[in-house]
């Protein structure tokens, strides 16, 4: 079956209880939900601006756990953009999504530099002390993959929009944009998540 040009993939990996559901739901719905529901798998649509025509964005929110490694490798060939998600809180979160990482390198060829990949440290509005990794380390596993990294908070709406925005600005095959119509959304400051 040949693939729709109108449809832009973004799959959204990471451990279990680390936000994935809030950030998705923060960015297509606006709203954020304080208890933990565990997803299997949820797609999530919004219209976007994809080479000045209408298309669909499609996020493909997947399941924290491993259990299901054939939808993941399915998640995966069919993807063109990628969020891992970590918490900052959570040093486990982030040593999870290295097989994940590997699965991806395997499925998508090892030369990932034409795909958009954002390494993503959720929940940074939670107390400085509760944090297990530092934004400093953030970066650097991100370095390490040659991935974009940035911090967010689906609680407080910090940087979720911006997440897909600077995903979507990483797009080089496309040009696509969350703006329908003549608006273009502008590229974002890289910002860093501060507790006060």
């Amino acid at each position: 079956m040949p693939e729709q040009s109108n449809d832009y993939r973004v799959v959204v990996f990471g451990a279990g209880g680390v936000g994935k559901s809030s950030l998705v739901l923060r960015f297509v719905k606006g709203t954020f939900r304080e208890s933990y529901i565990p997803t299997i798998e949820d797609t999530y649509r919004q219209v976007i601006s994809c080479n000045k025509n209408i298309c669909t964005l499609q996020i493909t929110d997947t399941t924290g756990s491993h259990q299901f490694p054939a939808m993941q490798r399915l998640s995966i060939s069919k993807g063109h953009a990628f969020i891992l998600v970590y918490s900052v809180s959570s040093r486990q979160s982030l040593e999870e999504l290295r097989p994940i990482w590997e699965v991806i390198k395997e499925v998508k060829g090892p030369d990932l530099t034409a795909i958009p990949i954002m390494l993503v440290g959720n929940k940074c509005d939670e107390s400085a002390e509760l944090h297990e990794v530092s934004t400093t380390e953030g970066q650097g596993q991100a370095q390490q993959w040659g991935v974009h990294f940035m911090e967010t908070s689906a609680k407080t709406n910090h940087n979720v929009k911006q997440l897909f925005e600077e995903l979507l600005n990483l797009e080089k095959s496309r040009n696509v944009s969350l703006q329908v119509g003549n608006k273009t959304t502008s590229r974002i400051a890289k910002d860093k998540c501060e507790v006060m």
